[in-house]
């Protein structure tokens, strides 16, 4: 029987797409960053966004295969902003002001329509509540939720920022759970990505797997096999309370 529910973040809870502005915006924001600790480089916002994307893929080249994430100071200063001359110790003092403003910056975000009504509902099932997110932040994750109004309904918020883990890798999922006190069959997981939000979770056994589309879902599958299926696919996020709300009452009956 399910009694805990773990969750995406970016994709799943919120909707989160990235356009022409967005790039602009934290392309700004990275450059007022380091002008304003002395740091800055000579370049103009076209010119900052290719290199920024750069520095991205180099790090996307490092966590892709290995799944495991860098600390903020690690990622900018070894990866992201190498090219400028920039360091590790360079950037080490502001590293997440760096880190947290391009997760809120390159990303458009916004809290999925019936998130509240899900999670309330879930709340009065009884069940157990958590987030599992990759991210390159270390606090951003928990300030949105807080911003979203939804922080109290989780008693877990697990992150690759915090862990070293990135989804799919089992020892994420595996921290999540021992911090819910759940077991695998116990859990269901909720995600947006084949990938990631359901290959890992099917991989250790959880009960069951929702999956629901994003902008980033197409970025992210590309190379998932057709036969690999959430067991459940779902348009609209309050479907995860309804679904489980139906499966108790019939296990009640």
């Amino acid at each position: 029987m399910i009694n805990t529910v773990l969750f995406d973040m970016g994709g799943t809870l919120e909707d989160i797409y990235i356009d022409e502005t967005s790039k602009q915006e934290s392309a700004q924001g990275v450059l007022r960053i380091l002008r304003a600790h002395g740091l800055g480089p000579d370049l103009d916002i076209p010119a900052a966004i290719r290199l920024l994307a750069e520095g991205w893929d180099r790090y996307a080249a490092y966590r892709g295969p290995t799944n495991r994430e860098l600390k903020p100071e690690e990622i900018w200063g070894n990866y992201v902003l190498t090219e400028t001359g920039l360091d590790f110790d360079a950037v080490r003092p502001f590293a997440e002001e760096l880190a947290h403003m391009w997760e809120v910056t390159h990303y458009h975000r916004r809290l999925r329509p019936h998130v509240k009504e899900m999670l309330e509902g879930l709340k009065g099932l009884g069940m157990k509540l958590g987030v599992i997110s990759n991210t390159a932040a270390l606090y951003q994750v928990f300030r949105t939720l807080e911003d979203y109004g939804i922080r109290d309904y989780f008693q877990d918020v697990t992150l690759s920022s915090v862990t070293g883990y990135r989804k799919p890798d089992p020892n994420i999922f595996l921290v999540s759970l021992n911090q819910v006190r759940s077991t695998p069959e116990q859990c269901a997981y909720v995600g947006d990505t084949y990938s990631r939000d359901v290959i890992g979770p099917q991989k250790l056994g959880f009960g069951a797997t929702f999956h629901i589309h994003s902008f980033l879902t197409q970025s992210r599958d590309g190379d998932v096999p057709k036969e690999v299926r959430a067991t459940y696919t779902i348009q609209d996020i309050y479907e995860v309370y309804t679904i489980l709300r139906d499966q108790a009452l019939q296990g009640a009956c």
